[in-house]
């Protein structure tokens, strides 16, 4: 498939923004307490949370939708929480942190509604087939005020990307080990990976993540390719003031 020009630039502007959008209520201090209060810590909350719509499934299996986590890692605080809270009861309360976090934000932003219908027209035409941790989180229902839904929409939005991007990873010959250390070389040790493996990536893996990332492009391009030029716009214009709220 071939993305056309526009397309391909308006994905290049959205979809970082998305990603970097999405996950910023996962630490917070009110994520924390809502955690807290089902009897999890931090990390236990965000794996169970972040993965609770996949039900009651193996440390493995919920490590392998992740990619990039060392999988005892990711697999370990799964079913360390799972003593502790059912899957899906945590992923509903951890979706819904993420519809609180935009109440708290972005209440003020101008025109969010016109961002929720671009955004809710991109999920309802994202095909979920091969990827499980998106498919599993478009089931969930969100929220029906416009800042909560926001951003929860940025969250689901971001699984569709990372979970065609782990796709496109592999057709491109390549371990979600060796891409975290192309991606995000700094943060091995956080993933649970050794930081002497950094240093052993090869051009040629490099060469095979720019063809994933290519690839993703064109898995995603379907859904995005639904909007007309207004509503790339105010797609755009949503996340923009969204992302820039939610780092500051």
């Amino acid at each position: 498939m071939t993305i056309d020009a526009s397309l391909s630039q308006f994905l290049a502007a959205a979809c970082p923004l998305v990603g970097d959008t999405g996950y910023r209520f996962y630490f917070t201090a009110e994520t924390r307490a809502v955690g807290e209060k089902l009897g999890l810590n931090g990390m236990e909350f965000y794996v169970i949370g972040r993965g609770g719509a996949l039900g009651d499934c193996d440390g493995a299996a919920l490590a392998a939708n992740f990619g990039y986590f060392n999988p005892a890692v990711i697999g370990g605080a799964w079913e360390s929480a799972k003593t502790k809270c059912t899957p899906r009861a945590a992923g509903r309360a951890h979706l819904e942190c993420s519809a609180e976090f935009g109440r708290s934000k972005f209440a003020s932003i101008p025109n969010l509604a016109a961002f929720v219908a671009a955004a809710d027209a991109v999920n309802a035409a994202a095909d979920p087939d091969g990827l499980g941790l998106y498919a599993a989180m478009k089931c969930e229902p969100l929220a029906s005020d416009v800042p909560g839904r926001a951003m929860q929409l940025a969250t689901v939005l971001r699984e569709f990307r990372g979970s065609a991007h782990l796709a496109a990873i592999r057709a491109a010959g390549l371990t979600s080990k060796v891409a975290h250390f192309i991606k995000r070389p700094n943060d091995a040790k956080m993933f649970g990976w050794s930081e002497d493996d950094v240093a052993k990536v090869t051009d040629a893996q490099r060469a095979q993540w720019d063809t994933a990332e290519k690839l993703t492009d064109v898995m995603v391009a379907p859904a995005y390719g639904v909007l007309d030029a207004a509503g790339r716009e105010a797609f755009l214009a949503g996340i923009t003031a969204m992302h820039g709220i939610a780092s500051s």
